[in-house]
């Protein structure tokens, strides 16, 4: 009797914990992959790790809702040989722009804003902004054209950058440049106050200019709710997704499994200093995540992430809202996130993109050069992380390395052919 007994628990605490996992393993074949062809991939990134291009790294692929592919290669640590383990944590810096964008999309859906508000009515410093624009002799600042919008931040056409355009001194002179906040010791809505008060790069809705708007995004989002930002996602994606390992500031019980921060040389990967330096618009280094003062909530670029969860959240950005049977956003708000909003307004980044609110958006296949499919959206990270969703294919790619600045390697360009050259249905 006690041999049943301790094999009907056995087999009630498997399937507990077959049931937390959020994906199912299938052959790759089962939708619509090959084995052997996504080994030409296993290969691929194992070389970068001998010839001492990337430390390592985590790749997942999702198909049907399914793993295609799940596989973690190289090293956490080089020094020490700790190799990468699939559940290891990333720093994904603008990858968390995406989740923050959703934020907002949630608060429009519960009746709290709407994108078209002016960010002022929020933000009172943003009433009124103005410009840096460039003269023979050095720049002038003039009033902005029109007041930013929620929509022009979720898009980035508010014309708001790093700190790095005509006006940079003034930038500079106020201490925000490029986009790393994790150092800070007051909240995100005290240095996005500042922000308000210094010159943008162009006027709201004349240029896409990639910076800060996600940050600003992120405490509208604290203004709005009345939560921290942290807590807010917490209850509204992270909880309700089973991200449990994705958070702004590391868990100390978690530190083992932060994955280490390398930078490209001349002689291969070298170790990235501890916690670092802004060098141009970056941080070099292992960044604050643990040791930080665990206050500034960065939207734009704060969050650390394991290839699991974030593959989670895109999931559920593919099935139109829902994941495990839980309603996210709905699918009018998934239509209306993932299709082009520039218009007339130039992507600067690349040929055939456009952007939607939050994610980039692939518009013409042949202008882009690379394979995908019309209607795929994505993004990635400063510290060389990359993701995709591919609706037509129903596919969902997670590719996480930790390397700033990345120099002397094509990784990305074969992750997209090797991992398209498996489909084989």
């Amino acid at each position: 009797m006690n041999n049943i007994r301790t094999k009907i628990l056995f087999t009630v605490v498997l399937l507990a914990s077959a049931s937390a996992q959020p994906f199912r393993e299938v052959r790759p074949e089962a939708v619509g992959m090959s084995t052997e062809r996504l080994e030409r991939f296993t290969d691929q990134m194992e070389s970068y790790v001998v010839n001492k291009q990337l430390s390592g790294g985590v790749t997942l692929v999702l198909r049907h809702g399914k793993i295609a592919y799940f596989d973690a290669f190289g090293y956490r640590n080089i020094e020490s040989k700790d190799e990468m383990e699939k559940d290891d944590i990333f720093r994904i810096a603008s990858q968390t722009k995406a989740i923050v964008s959703v934020g907002i999309m949630i608060l429009q859906e519960k009746g709290s804003l709407l994108i078209g508000d002016p960010v002022g009515k929020y933000i009172p410093e943003f009433s009124e902004t103005t410009v840096a624009e460039k003269t023979d002799d050095g720049y002038r600042v003039v009033p902005a054209k029109r007041k930013i919008t929620i929509r022009d931040l979720l898009t980035h056409t508010a014309g708001i950058g790093w700190g790095f355009g005509a006006g940079a001194k003034e930038w500079e002179e106020a201490d925000i440049l490029g986009w790393y906040f994790g150092h800070r010791d007051k909240p995100i809505l005290h240095t996005v106050k500042r922000i308000a008060s210094l010159p943008m790069d162009a006027h709201p809705g004349e240029k896409w200019v990639y910076g800060v708007s996600t940050d600003i995004l992120g405490a509208v989002i604290e203004v709005v709710s009345g939560l921290p930002l942290d807590r807010f996602l917490e209850d509204e994606l992270f909880r309700p997704l089973g991200m449990e390992d994705t958070h702004f500031y590391l868990p100390l019980e978690k530190r083992d499994r932060l994955t280490t921060v390398y930078s490209s040389s001349e002689n291969g990967i070298t170790l990235a200093p501890d916690p670092g330096e802004r060098v141009g618009v970056s941080m070099i280094g292992q960044g604050h995540f643990v040791s930080g003062p665990r206050k500034s909530f960065s939207g734009g670029a704060g969050l650390l992430s394991t290839a699991e969860d974030y593959a989670s959240f895109l999931q559920m950005m593919l099935n139109g809202g829902t994941f495990k049977k839980q309603r996210i956003l709905s699918r009018k708000s998934v239509e209306l996130i993932t299709v082009d909003h520039l218009g007339s307004i130039k992507f600067t980044w690349g040929d055939g993109v456009g952007f939607g609110l939050g994610f980039s958006i692939l518009e013409d296949l042949g202008q882009r050069g690379a394979m995908g499919s019309v209607g795929e959206y994505g993004w990635g990270g400063a510290y060389h992380s990359a993701y995709w969703v591919d609706p037509q294919e129903e596919m969902v790619v997670v590719y996480f390395t930790q390397l700033i600045p990345a120099k002397n390697v094509d990784d990305f360009g074969k992750l997209r052919a090797l991992i398209y050259q498996a489909i084989i249905d």
